[in-house]
């Protein structure tokens, strides 16, 4: 029995921290809608939440939260979040909520804005909070934007996001025309080499 407790010390960790992102998660959405500040989830998320609408066992867990909103209404949810006990902050030219007086960066909420490029290399500016739908807890962007925005990133995280996406059938060839050419060169890539 005494080999075991440490892996299951770990894995009582592990499931810890998911939860600390799913309350996170949960309050960020919650302070917003409450607030009626638009917003979409986005990034790891938004992966799991479309994953789990195909095949539950697919879905990866994700460390952080990030969630799209218009550049307009950063004040309002500024006010929103910190009632919920986040606290603003901008690092590194990033805006973030931390949660907490305690909340590390890693853990942050993290902000993008619609209509504009994360990063000045991105092919095309993240899509409008209108690009969404609600799901069972909170508003999460399309597939169609959400794609768009993984290939954009295009780090490794993102890549096996997309991988995982294309694992339970929800991207194939028919994505390519849709996509300006740099994008769908990353994709077709990715099609071609599915396991990485």
């Amino acid at each position: 029995m005494s080999d075991l407790t440490p892996a299951f010390i770990g894995w009582e960790r592990a499931a810890l921290a998911v939860e600390k992102v799913r309350d996170r998660l949960r309050r960020t959405s919650a302070a917003l809608g409450e607030a009626g500040v638009a917003y979409a989830v986005v990034g790891g998320n938004a992966v799991a939440e479309w994953v789990g609408r195909v095949e539950e066992a697919a879905v990866r867990n994700t460390r952080d939260v990030n969630i799209l909103i218009r550049r307009t209404d950063l004040e309002a949810a500024k006010s929103a979040l910190e009632v919920a006990g986040f606290l603003y902050r901008n690092v590194q030219g990033f805006d973030i909520f931390l949660d907490g007086i305690n909340g590390r960066v890693v853990d942050a909420v993290h902000v993008l804005f619609a209509g504009e490029k994360v990063r000045p290399d991105h092919v095309t500016p993240a899509p409008d909070v209108a690009d969404s739908m609600p799901a069972a807890h909170f508003h999460v962007v399309s597939l169609s934007a959400l794609v768009q925005m993984k290939l954009n990133a295009n780090r490794d995280k993102d890549r096996t996001h997309l991988r995982d996406m294309i694992g339970v059938g929800m991207i194939d060839q028919t994505w390519l025309p849709c996509l300006p050419p740099v994008l769908a060169a990353r994709l077709q890539k990715l099609l071609d080499t599915p396991d990485g």
